[in-house]
């Protein structure tokens, strides 16, 4: 005997609706959140369930593949199927034209869509517990530094109101720099940073070639004339000033501290050799690619079903005679991002890469379509190295093209 439950989770509580293969309503409850929720989930289980019904036969549909709760229920031995929130409200509407909402009706969706749907959804496989580890510290990092971006163009509109010579003046250096945030630190107002002698300069360009050269011509640039702001204003602005560039030195810290704690993690997944191998992955797009495909066995039963899951494969509208190819614009944002930067750097180190590409830029493809279907490709031959337990091979990887020009 199938049981089908669907479980529409918040924060601290989950309810569920348990059906059977012929979609009547066996039980409906509201769990609390924790140890105490899933004993009860396997309490309600274990009342339904028959003499011949095993876990595998409990199909779970939930709108999260992630977290202790989702991680308890494959644990238990259930299926569980983590659906994207706009599949269910799709199928919602199929159950109930009205519009009508409640978190009842979520969970009887959710089951009737395990129920009728369930060969459709995607099951949750379990990662290894180090490729697990891999995803925190990898999406940790990349958070900071989209959070240090933010930062950055907070201080860079804010420099523009009132001190615009700071953003000329230390233009040949990155913004969220050590030196810039350093002369920032020492002199956020303009008439600070105009007495800033080029021996005060220079210690900020550790690291820099000509530093007495680069210190001059930040002198020069700073002490020249440009518009500003009253003395009060530019006092208010110089606070906040202080505020960003102490909250982005700090971020720069943590990021450098996480950084070697996803290599060292990622050191430690059997299969980082074979992604190393792979064109224009380092440790940290390695790890993040890692970290977003995961690791359990199976899930993709194909590259094409890895490469839909990746987002670069194209998807086809076609109705009539109409026909149009197009990107895929639902995607997992951090693959995607991954994935675009192994395309960007494989151009600068694989020459089969760079062939694909140019051949694609003779075909008027735009720059950005080309790193998507370089991406695809790249997506397809990673698969086959991690089925087949092999590293990159470029003659391999690429035969075809060598096939096609003979």
């Amino acid at each position: 005997m199938l049981l089908f439950i669907g479980d529409d989770w918040a924060e601290d509580h989950h309810d569920v609706e348990i059906q059977d293969e012929l979609g009547r309503v066996l039980r409906r409850a509201r769990l609390p959140e924790g140890i105490a929720g899933i004993a009860g989930f396997g309490e309600l289980v274990g009342m339904f369930a028959g003499p011949d019904t095993g876990p595998s036969d409990v199909l779970v549909c939930i709108e999260s593949d992630r977290g202790p709760w989702v991680k308890a229920l494959v644990a238990a031995g259930y299926r569980v199927f983590g659906v994207d929130p706009k599949q269910a409200a799709r199928h919602r509407e199929i159950l109930a034209s009205s519009g009508a909402k409640s978190d009842k009706g979520d969970a009887h969706a959710l089951a009737d869509m395990a129920r009728t749907r369930g060969h459709q959804l995607r099951e949750v496989a379990a990662d290894s517990e180090v490729a697990e580890a891999v995803k925190v510290v990898s999406r940790a990092h990349q958070t900071l530094i989209w959070e240090r971006t933010r930062h950055m163009l907070r201080l860079r509109a804010a420099l523009r109101e009132y001190f615009p010579a700071a953003l000329e003046a230390y233009s040949p250096l990155e913004l969220t720099s050590r030196a810039a945030l350093m002369l920032l630190a020492k002199a956020p107002t303009p008439a600070a940073a105009a007495k800033l002698t080029t021996r005060q300069i220079v210690p900020a360009l550790k690291g820099y070639r000509d530093k007495d050269g680069k210190a001059s011509a930040i002198q020069q640039v700073l002490r020249s004339e440009h518009l500003g702001q009253p003395d009060a204003v530019t006092a208010a602005y110089a606070a906040t000033v202080r505020s960003l560039v102490a909250i982005l030195t700090t971020v720069n810290t943590e990021i450098a501290t996480l950084e070697r704690e996803v290599k060292a993690h990622f050191g430690r997944h059997p299969d980082a050799e074979i992604v190393l191998s792979q064109p224009g992955l380092g440790q940290i797009l390695g790890a993040r690619v890692l970290a977003e495909f995961g690791d359990a066995p199976n899930r993709y039963v194909s590259a094409k079903a890895r490469k839909n899951y990746a987002g670069t494969s194209p998807i086809t509208r076609q109705s009539g005679k109409m026909k149009v190819v197009a990107a895929r614009y639902v995607h997992n944002d951090r693959l995607v991002d991954a994935l675009h930067g192994q395309a960007s750097c494989a151009l600068l180190h694989d020459e089969q890469v760079r062939a694909y590409y140019d051949e694609l830029r003779a075909r008027d493809v735009s720059h950005n379509a080309a790193l998507r279907q370089i991406a695809n490709r790249l997506v397809g031959i990673l698969h086959g190295c991690l089925k087949h337990r092999t590293t990159y091979d470029q003659a391999t990887a690429w035969s075809h093209r060598a096939n096609a020009a003979a």
